[in-house]
C-alpha cells in the first residue's frame, strides 16, 4: 500500500479539488493521502477548514486515510514555530514546512526555525541541509522528505546522506499538483533506489516511518 503524505489541490496552486485528488490517489493503491496546500497567515484556518469537511464526507464512502495537513510556504523563518502551532491549534494534523530547496528563493533559515519547532511534522525538499538542521530533527522528531518532485528532487541524494547519519526518518512524497504527478508503490521504490537508499531504507520509508507517522495522529 502507498502512503503520500505532500499533496496540492485548488485551494492553493494544485488542480484538482480534494475528491478527485482522493479519487486518483485510491486508483493507485493509496492507504493514507495527506492534503496539504500551501499556507501562511493569510489562509492557513481557512485551508484546515476546508479539507477537513471533505476528509469528513470523503471518509464516509472511501477506505482512505485522509489527513488534514497544510505546507506553511515561505514565511518568515522566525514565525514557524508560532504558526505551526497556531495550525495544530485548529485542526491541522500534520504540519509541513517549505524547505530551503534550491530551485526556489526560500529564505535562509527556513530549515533552522522548522528544525527547532515541536509542531513541525515533515521538512520538505529541505535542499542542502546541514549538520545543525539535522540534529534539531533528530530531537524534535521531525521526517525529512524524499520527493519525486521535478526540481525539488535535485538534492535527494544529500538528503538521504544527511538521514542516515543522523538515524532521521525518511518518507517519500509526491508533492503532488496534478492529476499525473502521484505515484505508484513501484515507481516510489525507484525514487528512493535512485538517490542511493538500500533496501531496509527503502522498506523503512515505504512502509515503517508512514505508519509511525500515523501512530501520532
Amino acid at each position: 500500500m502507498r502512503y503520500d503524505f505532500h499533496t496540492h489541490t485548488v485551494f492553493s496552486d494544485g488542480e484538482l479539488i480534494p475528491s478527485e485528488l482522493v479519487r486518483r490517489a485510491i486508483l493507485l493503491n493509496h492507504v493514507a493521502l495527506a492534503i496539504t496546500d500551501h499556507g501562511d497567515a493569510s489562509n492557513y484556518k481557512d485551508l484546515i477548514e476546508k479539507i477537513t469537511l471533505a476528509r469528513e464526507e470523503l471518509e464516509k464512502y472511501w477506505d482512505i486515510r485522509v489527513i488534514v495537513g497544510i505546507e506553511l510556504t515561505h514565511i518568515p523563518p522566525k514565525s514557524i514555530p508560532k504558526m505551526a502551532r497556531r495550525c495544530k491549534d485548529v485542526g491541522a494534523e500534520i504540519v509541513v514546512i517549505h524547505g530551503e530547496t534550491i530551485v526556489e528563493p526560500v529564505e535562509k533559515g527556513t530549515n533552522y526555525y522548522a528544525s527547532i519547532s515541536e509542531d513541525v511534522d515533515i521538512l520538505a525538499h529541505p535542499g542542502l541541509i546541514d549538520r545543525e538542521c539535522a540534529e534539531n530533527i533528530k530531537e524534535n522528531n521531525i521526517f525529512l522528505e524524499i520527493t519525486s518532485r521535478k526540481g525539488h528532487s535535485l538534492t535527494n541524494g544529500h538528503v538521504i546522506n544527511v538521514a542516515r547519519n543522523f538515524d532521521i526518518p525518511i518518507l517519500i512524497n509526491t508533492d503532488a499538483h496534478g492529476p499525473s504527478d502521484l505515484i505508484d508503490l513501484d515507481f516510489a521504490r525507484k525514487v528512493g533506489l535512485g538517490c542511493g537508499m538500500g533496501r531496509k531504507e527503502l522498506e523503512n520509508a515505504l512502509c515503517h516511518y508512514p505508519k509511525e507517522l500515523l501512530k501520532r495522529l
